[in-house]
């Protein structure tokens, strides 16, 4: 496959990451189970069809996995992901910045959460994809991107895009 046709793929996930962010810090979680256990990452999940939209797989997202409920937040990024080694996987995921919640951050069965310096982020354990996009959100940008990986999980190409309109996308 090559990137020409990629867009013949579908995208049969839709997803989320949340990353709450207070003091120069953001909270992330490390997955305990399932796809990306033992990276650390945004909390999310998948869309489920009781979910009318993804604001509503945000918010029940981060109920479930730490224990919260954002108040304040926006829709910063829509990111499409395909994967040569295994194409169901496929997702578009819409990226969540929030700055107000209801709750403390608790571990659960999904998701253990720890807050760190925004600056001295774990993108050694972390999807490669992260340092393209992560910096970029937590500055404030809005983005657009689309990423291709190998059937080796590796990066083969990407683009993003800086959204200069402040519409929601």
């Amino acid at each position: 496959m090559t990137n020409k046709n990629k867009a013949n793929i579908n995208i049969k996930i839709e997803s989320t990451h949340c990353f709450l962010v207070k003091d120069g810090k953001v909270l992330l979680g490390i997955k305990k189970r399932g796809i990306g256990w033992g990276k650390w990452n945004g909390i999310g999940g998948k869309k489920n069809k009781e979910d009318k939209t993804i604001v509503d797989t945000m918010i029940r997202e981060t109920q479930e996995e730490i224990g919260i409920t954002p108040l304040e937040y926006k829709k910063m990024a829509v990111l499409k992901f395909y994967y040569l080694a295994d194409q169901k996987d496929n997702q578009k995921i819409s990226i969540f910045v929030a700055t107000k919640w209801k709750g403390k951050p608790i571990e659960t069965e999904e998701e253990k959460p720890k807050w760190w310096p925004i600056n001295k982020l774990p993108f050694y354990n972390m999807w490669e994809d992260d340092t393209h996009w992560l910096p970029g959100v937590l500055s404030g940008l809005q983005l657009r991107g689309t990423f291709i990986f190998d059937k080796n999980w590796k990066i083969e190409s990407f683009k993003i895009n800086t959204i200069k309109n402040k519409q929601n996308h």
